[in-house]
């Protein structure tokens, strides 16, 4: 049997004295797209950024393929890496973000090529390449020379989701990527993520994009108060919940 891509045991995280994540559990297989829903202040976006360590865990265990994140782990005891480590972590991990977060003075080819011309040293011409060829695949061909300031929110997205695409991510992790996006910008980003789920790319996608789930989704994981409520196919959970929190949250949503 596969590794599992992302192993989450019981994992905790408070920041001060409250308590965000409860001892969440949940596994992703290796091609897997799984969407995370519930609430605001549910703690999907927090559980999403400690699986690149971008927040530390208090309790529990996170694995990807196989190692854990952001820590050396020697018998029951975890010593947490030093940051180049953790940078080599999470280059195997590509995250888009709600707000795109574009280096505003580099074009949209600079901004993909950056990350794989600093971190993994690619020449010059190949990361050119590599790039034009991610932009075309998220149907941004002649924008190549573009700052962010002349796209459109959804072009600005689709750039940031080539742009961790070029670091060659095992793993990619979507935290409400439309959400930032007007009504008829979203359309255009979630067909980019459809396309890369046909592809095989395990994603971990948080969204309020019902539509999405159920159709893209292999599983769908309802969070509140900081745990995993309920989980399974998005024929169980949205279809036929069997958790009362998750039937009042669809029943406001769907």
């Amino acid at each position: 049997m596969s590794t599992p891509m992302v192993i989450a045991d019981k994992v905790g995280k408070r920041f001060g004295h409250t308590e965000i994540l409860k001892g969440v559990d949940l596994t992703v297989e290796a091609g897997q797209v799984t969407c995370l829903l519930g609430p605001s202040g549910s703690g999907k976006s927090t559980f999403l950024r400690c699986v690149n360590h971008l927040e530390r865990i208090d309790s529990g265990l996170l694995k990807v393929a196989g190692e854990v994140i952001g820590y050396r782990q020697e018998g029951t005891v975890l010593h947490e890496l030093a940051e180049k480590d953790i940078a080599k972590q999470r280059s195997r991990i590509g995250m888009v973000f709600q707000r795109f977060n574009l280096f505003p003075h580099l074009t949209a080819l600079e901004n993909v090529t950056e990350a794989p011309r600093r971190v993994l040293r690619e020449p010059k011409e190949a990361a050119d390449t590599r790039a034009r060829d991610l932009l075309d695949r998220v149907g941004l061909t002649g924008r190549e020379h573009h700052y962010p300031a002349q796209l459109s929110g959804g072009q600005q997205q689709r750039v940031a989701i080539a742009r961790a695409l070029a670091m060659r991510p095992g793993l990619m992790l979507f935290d409400e990527p439309t959400s930032a996006l007007d009504p008829e910008l979203v359309g255009e980003v979630l067909t980019v993520m459809r396309d890369l789920a046909e592809t095989g790319m395990t994603m971990v996608v948080v969204t309020h994009e019902m539509g999405f789930a159920r159709e893209v989704a292999d599983q769908v994981a309802f969070l509140d108060g900081g745990q995993v409520v309920e989980h399974g196919s998005p024929e169980a959970v949205l279809g036929d919940p069997s958790h009362e929190r998750t039937r009042a949250f669809l029943s406001k949503v769907l």
